[in-house]
Formats: structure tokens, sequence, C-alpha cells
């Protein structure tokens, strides 16, 4: 019973926390991402006052937030959407692993930590947290932006990726033989393969089998089945985010509309769970020692994903100001770079520290970039610009149009 009590009251005062800095974070027109994170640092291991009641609580609430940010997001777009972007959006996959996981593979091996350990922080530099980046282009008001398609494009092969990524890298730091990892890699593949096919091809009788008028009754099938297929997806060895997003482009019309009304509310609740349990699971004593390296490998980092959102948003024909905000939007690391690093440190104990350090330095920053990036690219680069050489009448007659053009 004391147990019990002890629980309520952690959870109570986190949540509580947490309303109170998302509503600070509203007041000065900023996202409570890094409000929830520097919390759960406070809170954590090593911190002033640390949670232990409800630790086990909202590690599990962490992992649902991950789900639910991602399956919301997957609402947003239908099946053949998703086919069309990853068409589209492959030469921008391709530039995004050259310029982002290079980074990270050379630091390593700078560091003298071996090529299994680069594999690794290759992979801790190279994805970026779609669960992070779901919120903030919610927070930003976005979602129905030029860029934001080119954005979701590169974090859904991003994602894809990860299950061809992480049966690869399982393989390597278990030391297992050619066959074994053959056999991983071709069961994460086919799962994939089998849910983008039942997406394409049945997407509408998915729906009409989980339709409900009753709102209860779709709450309970959407969130069960995502859960549930989430999990099946994690045990299959592919990203239980992955498993979540696909299910939520199977889901189409009405049906997608209601359970994104339903859902949206406990999507806030826990993806701020998920946030403050980042926080809540890095020993701020580890930091220190390695937060020089991890600052010049974000630095170089924030620069290389500016320039993959760039590419990307001008492969698609997107304004200048819209490459600027897809550059800025796809900084932040968070989730899969703090699974991959937990992977590799029975190989290499250095790499968790410097990958928890570089992802709370993007994960804080990366919000940043995303509202601050095009503001300033305009700023800074309409300042080098020399002046047009239009006489003075002609300026004032076109400025409007031009400036909507850039906007």
């Amino acid at each position: 019973m004391h147990d019990t009590t002890e629980l309520l009251i952690e959870l109570g005062a986190i949540i509580l926390g947490l309303g109170l800095l998302g509503r600070l974070a509203g007041r000065i027109g900023f996202s409570p991402i890094p409000l929830y994170l520097l919390a759960g640092l406070a809170f954590g291991h090593g911190g002033f006052l640390p949670l232990n009641a409800s630790e086990e609580f909202v590690a599990t609430g962490a992992e649902i937030g991950v789900i639910l940010l991602l399956l919301l997001l997957g609402l947003e777009y239908s099946a053949s959407e998703l086919v069309t972007n990853l068409k589209t959006q492959y030469p921008s996959g391709i530039v995004d692993f050259v310029l982002n996981a290079l980074p990270g593979a050379v630091c390593a091996l700078i560091l003298g930590w071996g090529p299994v350990a680069a594999v690794a922080l290759g992979g801790v530099t190279w994805i970026s947290s779609s669960g992070v980046i779901a919120k903030v282009l919610g927070d930003l008001g976005r979602l129905g932006n030029r860029e934001t398609p080119v954005i979701l494009g590169v974090l859904v092969i991003e994602d894809l990726a990860m299950a061809v990524y992480l049966p690869i890298l399982t393989a390597l730091l278990a030391g297992l033989s050619l066959g074994g990892a053959s056999l991983t890699l071709l069961i994460s593949l086919g799962t994939v393969g089998l849910v983008l096919y039942l997406a394409l091809r049945h997407g509408r009788l998915i729906s009409r089998m989980v339709s409900s008028d009753n709102p209860e009754m779709l709450l309970l099938v959407v969130l069960g089945l995502t859960v549930l297929v989430a999990g099946v997806a994690a045990e299959l060895q592919v990203s239980a985010a992955v498993g979540a997003f696909l299910v939520g482009i199977a889901l189409s019309g009405e049906v997608a509309e209601g359970a994104h009304n339903l859902l949206a509310p406990l999507r806030d609740l826990f993806a701020a769970v998920f946030f403050v349990f980042f926080g809540l699971s890095t020993d701020p004593a580890d930091i220190p020692p390695v937060f020089l390296t991890a600052l010049l490998l974000a630095v170089v980092t924030v620069c290389t994903k500016i320039a993959t959102g760039w590419y990307a948003a001008r492969r698609a024909g997107v304004k200048r100001a819209g490459r600027w905000r897809a550059g800025g939007t796809l900084v932040a690391r968070g989730e899969f770079s703090i699974v991959i690093a937990g992977l590799a440190v029975g190989v290499e104990p250095r790499v968790g520290p410097l990958a928890t350090a570089y992802v709370l330095i993007l994960v804080i920053v990366g919000p940043l970039t995303a509202r601050w990036t095009e503001p300033l690219a305009r700023k800074v680069l309409g300042r080098a610009r020399p002046a047009p050489a239009e006489p003075p009448a002609v300026q004032s007659a076109e400025a409007p149009d031009s400036t909507a053009a850039a906007n």
C-alpha cells in the first residue's frame, strides 16, 4: 500500500509539473520539449531528487508516447502518399545517410573505438528523432506546410532503414554468422513489406473493420491494434515506431480523422512522459567528460542535417524559406539514437555517455533550429545580398509580391 501511495504521489507530481512547464513554454512562445528534458535530468539518476517508485511506469509510458507520436503522424498520410514519398525522396535518403552517418563513424575511428563502434556511432548521428520532430511540427503549426511532406519523407526513409540497420548492428555486436544475420534481416524486411502491402491493397477494408460510431470502441480498437502491431514489430527486430506509423498509414477517411481527435490528448500526455523519461535515464555525472566531443559532433551534424533538409526540399520544388525550415526541423536526434547506443554499450562502454550527451544537446537545440533557422537565414542572407537596382517606385510596387513568394 505504501508503494502504491508513493507511486501516485510521484506520478501526480510529474504530470502536474509537465502541465506547468507546458504553460510556461506556451507563454514565452517556446517548445516545451527542452523543459521536459531538463526536468527529467534534474530528477533522474544523479539528479537533485531521484524518482524511484514511478520509474518503471514512466519507462512504459515513454514507449507508449513514441508509439502514439508515430501513429498520429501516420494518420496524416495515406499509403499511396507514403509510397510516392519513398519513390521521390530516396536520393535525399542517400544524401542524408552519407552526410550524417559519416561524422559519427569518423569520430569513433579517431577515438580508437574500432569498426563496430563506428557503425554504432554512425547510426546515432544519422537518425533524426521522429518523435521529437512530430511534436515540434505540431507545436509550430506546420503540419500543413509545403515542406512538411519532404520532412516526413526523409523521416520515413530513416525509420524504414532501421529495419535493415538494426539487425546488421545487432549481428555485428553479437558476432553472429553471416547466415544468422541474413535471416534476421530477411524477417525484418518481410515484416515491413507485408504491412506496406496490406496498407496499400486492403487499407479500406482495415478501416471498415476498425470503424465504429462509438468513440469509446474506436479508441480501444485503434489503440489496441497499434500497441499490438508495435510490439510484434519490435519482437521481429523491426522498430516499434515503424509499426505504429504503418498502422496510421493503413487507416484512412473518417476513421483516421476520428482516431486522431480521440488520441491527440493521449499523445500529448505520453509524449511529454517520453521526453521526461529520456532525462530521467541520464546520469548528469556522465556528461562532463564527453561534453566537448559531443558538442563538436553536434555542431558538425547540425550543419549536415540542415544541408540534408535544404537538398530534399529543393528537389521537391519548395521555395527558399521552406528549405531552411525543413533543414532546421530535421536537426533533433532522440529515441533511435539512444536505442543504438544502448546496444553498443556492451562492446564499447564509452559510446553510451557520448551518445547521451550528443542527443541531449540536439534534442534541446532541435526545437530551436526548427523555429529559428529560417528567420536567421533570411536575416543574414538578406543583409549579404546587394540592394536591387530597380527604381524606388518599382521596388515599392513589387515588394509585397516578392515577400509573399518568399513566405
